[in-house]
């Protein structure tokens, strides 16, 4: 069976997807057992303190947002997309992994306990607080410094050790043959093993207190957690080796081992932060591992650069690895404020929640952190620097948009989604590749493509009709009667259709079809209107950034470019990764004349999608009126062969080659603008072809007649730069204008302007 998710090739095996992972659409939560990919991390579950928990307002109108449609992901080449190539770890042996001295640092040796401190100052151990009938949530972890291996806590008298239970030569469960610790997380020692049965290398986790119930039932919930897990992106379980406590036999859970690194040493390893391109391409390989977990109905919540384990590639291949989800101790059922949660100080949302918004809160701290410096712990432990304080994020506002998206305070601000936020890293991503390389397009779920073509030549200037459109839900009640409504060319039939609509009882759950009606309302001038179209949707979900969308078009016509360009700003704020809402910020800006910035806006959506013309002729305009002609030319020529609006690109790059206005013209520019006429004359509408051809005629005129530009020879579309032969090529241009009118007032204007241009002669 195919997978039936859009963009995936995939087939379902054993009920997923081979490619993305996913379980075939419409299938929910239903998930099958058993495995998955990947290892087991090197640190500890929680370092940090469980915050305050809350429940997230995903049932609330919230949801039906059009920033919360994109739940599903899309698989694409490898890391990052295809579209950068990333470092390839070299294979390691995996003995070499092995420690030669296994002690836990000082700093790491801490009570685990979970005790009880009553009023009076006693501590009380867990099996004492429960005896006493005192409820878990007053329990907290006793955290007391420990000065050797093994021993007593002396502030809660809890047993603990610190040292490796499994020495070299020791088989598991007449399995597994122990080579020897290779690291130690939260739960305990982390060994390599070799699976007899398996012929295959292994990791066996252990408990690091045997003793200590409550962390024994975490390393349990962990390989309970991993054995309904299959995702090519998180860390594989074979097996759950369940001990005696009578007999201080520890439990272990053996995994899958994955040689690499995780994101943290990676970092450290480097003595700086990651390239912002990099570290998105890791985050973006990640993220699906978060939308299958809630799809499963269960959160991370413990997301940290620690937690992410980079593999090498395969040996003889150009891929760059993967990137492995690990650590699955402190998973928790969404919205389930019961029982134990853990998190990382720095790392952790506000509220500390079970929901995948905070998951998604904890992706973009980690995306922070391995792209700046910062006190994440500490000074900026509930907020980010600002941009003016990180160069690397001052350069990349897409990027720094996202992160502030992330992690904003109210967990209904941020990505709903994890598909949301891979949609929008992906969008970030190709505009930082876009910065230095060529991408591909790439089709948005939100917006249309670009409408250039629909609206006109589009040389002059550009409007809100200029824009891309928002596309419509496809699971929207009423995606049918939109998307008829949308066919129907009559302004007024279209309008009829859409307030129908609203009419009926049983679109009366639809986002889209409100939205549908204010932007028809808006194609009809009735601002008025569309306005209070508008204010309801925004009553109904004040979330709904699509409505700033709106308003910023009618601010746009309604000859406010100021304001529009707010609006727009805080569209980009929401969808940071998307082309459209930064390309009409350009339009307004260039409407306000803030012509450096509608270029640098202009310039960036060109480059990452050369698709949109209405950026390139936006481009090339703004550099016109800078004078800076070579400018628009090189924009002008962005626009590729294949472009419907090849033409009119030609066509006004032509225009500008001669324009003085525009500086000096030179004889190579009046050469280039000959031929690209040429060329065009058998493509090129007749009509716009002799206006140009008429245009630069004239202008050749007067450089030549001012005494700028001296011919010696040159020619222009067959003719010599002579003043009275350029005139006579101009007024023949004009005159073959004239029998394309469409009307007797448009046809004499032109054979008036033929006669004034004519050259002047005796006779």
């Amino acid at each position: 069976m195919k997978c039936q998710y859009a963009g995936c090739t995939g087939t379902i095996d054993e009920g997923f997807c081979d490619a993305c992972g996913r379980p075939p659409a419409g299938a929910g939560s239903q998930i099958s057992a058993t495995t998955g990919t990947a290892y087991a991390s090197t640190g500890p579950i929680s370092s940090g303190t469980t915050g305050q928990i809350m429940s997230s307002r995903s049932s609330s109108s919230r949801s039906r947002s059009a920033r919360a449609r994109s739940t599903t992901s899309r698989r694409r080449a490898g890391l990052g997309a295809g579209l950068l190539e990333l470092p390839q770890l070299p294979t390691v042996d995996p003995l070499q992994s092995v420690l030669s001295d296994p002690r836990v640092p000082e700093r790491r040796r801490v009570c685990p306990a979970l005790v009880y401190r009553a009023p009076g100052g006693d501590v009380l151990q867990q099996s004492e607080a429960r005896e006493r009938g005192i409820d878990s949530e007053a329990l907290d972890e006793c955290a007391t410094k420990l000065a050797y291996d093994e021993g007593f806590c002396p502030n809660c008298g809890q047993a603990y050790s610190f040292k490796p239970s499994l020495t070299a030569g020791t088989v598991v469960d007449r399995k597994y043959e122990v080579k020897g610790p290779i690291a130690f997380g939260g739960l305990g020692w982390i060994y390599l093993a070799w699976a007899k049965h398996l012929a295959r290398w292994v990791v066996i986790k252990g408990l690091l207190n045997i003793k200590d119930e409550t962390q024994r039932e975490l390393a349990r919930a962990e390989a309970r957690s991993l054995s309904a897990v299959k995702h090519s992106n998180i860390v594989q379980v074979y097996d759950l080796i369940e001990g005696d406590p009578s007999k201080n036999e520890p439990d272990y859970i053996v995994m899958e081992y994955v040689g690499g690194k995780t994101l943290m040493t990676l970092r450290k390893e480097r003595g700086k932060p990651l390239p912002v391109n990099e570290a998105c391409a890791y985050i973006l390989g990640i993220l699906p591992a978060f939308g299958y977990l809630h799809q499963m109905g269960r959160v991370y919540m413990d997301f940290k650069p620690e937690n992410v384990m980079l593999e090498p590639a395969a040996a003889n291949t150009v891929e760059s690895g993967r990137v492995v989800l690990i650590d699955m101790g402190a998973v928790h059922t969404a919205f389930d404020d019961t029982g134990s949660l853990y998190a990382t100080t720095g790392y952790s949302s506000p509220e500390s929640a079970p929901t995948p918004q905070h998951d998604l809160y904890t992706v973009g701290r980690t995306l922070a952190v391995l792209t700046a410096d910062f006190k994440y712990g500490s000074t900026h432990q509930q907020r980010l620097p600002s941009a003016r304080e990180v160069p690397e994020w001052a350069a990349h506002p897409s990027f720094y948009r996202f992160l502030e998206k992330a992690t904003r305070h109210d967990p209904d601000e941020r990505f709903q989604t994890a598909g949301e936020a891979e949609e929008q890293l992906r969008g970030v991503l190709r505009l930082l590749v876009a910065e230095t390389a060529s991408v591909p397009p790439a089709e948005s779920t939100i917006y249309s493509g670009d409408v250039q073509e629909l609206v006109g030549s589009g040389t002059d200037h550009a409007t809100g009709r200029s824009l891309p459109v928002t596309r419509a839900d496809a699971n929207d009640p009423a995606a049918g009667l939109i998307e008829a409504a949308n066919r129907e060319r009559d302004l007024a039939r279209r309008l009829a259709m859409l307030r129908g609509g609203l009419a009926q009882s049983q679109f009366a759950q639809s986002v889209d079809l409100p939205l549908q009606c204010a932007a028809s309302l808006i194609d009809a001038g009735d601002y008025a209107g569309a306005e209070q179209q508008l204010a309801e949707v925004e009553r109904e979900d004040p979330f709904e950034w699509r409505v700033q969308w709106f308003r910023g078009r009618i601010r746009l016509a309604q000859g406010k470019p100021s304001e529009a360009r707010s609006l727009f700003e805080q569209v980009d704020a929401e969808v940071p990764g998307e082309l459209a809402p930064k390309l009409a910020i350009a339009v307004a800006a260039e409407a306000d004349g803030d012509l450096h910035s509608a270029c640098a806006l202009y310039d960036t959506v060109s480059r990452t999608d050369p698709t949109f013309t209405t950026a390139t002729f936006g481009l090339a305009r703004c550099r016109a009126q800078l004078n800076d002609r070579q400018g628009a030319v090189s924009a002008y020529a962005r626009v590729p062969s294949t472009s419907s609006r090849y033409v009119a690109a030609q066509l006004a790059m032509a225009r500008v080659l001669c324009d003085p206005l525009h500086g000096g013209v030179d004889l190579n520019d009046i050469s280039r603008a000959s031929e690209i006429l040429a060329t065009l004359e058998r493509s090129a509408d007749g009509r716009e072809l002799h206006m140009v051809a008429a245009d630069v005629f004239l202008s050749v005129v007067d450089e030549v007649e001012s005494g700028r530009l001296s011919p010696n020879g040159t020619r222009v579309l067959g003719r010599t730069c002579h003043p009275n032969d350029l005139r006579r090529g101009a007024e023949e241009s004009l005159r073959r204008c004239a029998r394309y009118a469409t009307t007797d007032a448009e046809r004499i204007a032109l054979v008036d302007r033929a006669n004034a241009v004519r050259p002047r002669t005796l006779f």
